[in-house]
């Protein structure tokens, strides 16, 4: 499986696409305040859940927001590797 960002609009966009948007000056963090974080694990799965006050440009739109990011995990060896990120607001 390929990791992907789902962002609120619903697009789950592939990993290489991101970093290439954020070069781009589409995505511009200002700054990124967590607020809490936690961690589920589920026998060969890890969920983390991060909620955060973001401070962001987003294709031109400088908005502050609550947003919350919520990554699976897989096992792969002796590591974990990241599957995908869900954002959401909260």
């Amino acid at each position: 499986m390929r990791f992907t960002l789902t962002h609120m609009t619903g697009y789950a966009q592939p990993k290489a696409e991101w970093p290439a948007e954020m070069k781009a000056g589409r995505f511009l963090y200002h700054s990124i305040d967590e607020v809490d974080t936690t961690l589920d694990l589920d026998g060969g799965t890890a969920r983390l859940t991060v909620r955060t006050m973001t401070d962001a440009t987003v294709y031109g739109s400088r908005a502050d927001g609550r947003l919350l990011l919520t990554t699976d995990y897989g096992p792969r060896g002796d590591t974990w590797i990241p599957l995908r990120t869900v954002a959401t607001t909260w």
